[in-house]
């Protein structure tokens, strides 16, 4: 059986929380092979492909997405005003609910609550559940598409779902996340990654492509697509 608690510190979780983390992921994980036949949540129910494809590989982004978060906090005139990060196409709850469980046990990110955007209803339903069983009070579950999310809502957006990242998808990203915000597309090889931005060149003329380390993945090559607005 993997162990959780050595792949979280080599995500970069601080390792004082990462007991407490790995406790969160382990009953977020039952949830997940619980009602993944009838929600459909994600592509295997095995638990520990579930913490390496899944759980690992939401969280190798944790310490670049929480220095996003360092730079967002100092576009803001007052300290500790609150930074809302969305996962859009939620799913599972994947990466929302992993980065959320992070971020909830540093004190220094208290400030810090995430929206998890799913239009699918009964998914919702097991988001909420998982939410209140985690204990993610800096947690809110939005019933919604993303076209329907009211413009200018985040401060940075996170999503593993779509592939491509096409133009009109694109456009409703760039619409809901602020000025100066971020977006931070999960993605595969770097190369796939290039065409896939070259046809958006119109809309993003810059990104960013960070290399992503996922515990048990080392093999396959992951990146973190970072788009600032």
């Amino acid at each position: 059986m993997i162990d959780l608690i050595e792949g979280l510190k080599k995500c970069g979780i601080p390792e004082a929380f990462c007991a407490d983390l790995a406790q969160k992921m382990e009953a977020y994980i039952k949830e997940i092979i619980l009602f993944n036949s009838a929600y459909n949540l994600t592509n295997t129910s095995d638990r520990d492909e579930l913490v390496v494809r899944h759980i690992f590989d939401s969280l190798a982004a944790w310490g670049k997405i929480k220095n996003l978060v360092s730079i967002r906090s100092s576009d803001y005139s007052t300290s500790g005003e609150t930074l809302v990060i969305a996962d859009i196409g939620s799913g599972g709850g994947l990466p929302g609910i992993p980065l959320a469980a992070a971020f909830s046990l540093c004190p220094e990110f208290s400030n810090v609550r995430f929206e998890l955007v799913e239009r699918m209803e009964k998914r919702c339903a097991f988001l909420e559940n998982c939410a209140a069983i985690l204990g993610l009070k800096n947690v809110t579950v939005v019933n919604s598409e993303a076209e329907r999310v009211a413009a200018e809502a985040y401060d940075l957006i996170t999503f593993r779902a779509f592939r491509p990242l096409d133009k009109k998808m694109t456009k409703t990203l760039l619409r809901i996340v602020k000025p100066s915000g971020f977006l931070c597309a999960y993605k595969a090889k770097e190369t796939s990654i290039k065409e896939e931005m070259d046809a958006i060149v119109s809309l993003v003329p810059d990104y960013q492509v960070q290399p992503l380390s996922v515990p048990g993945l080392e093999d396959s090559e992951r990146n973190l697509v970072i788009i600032r607005k």
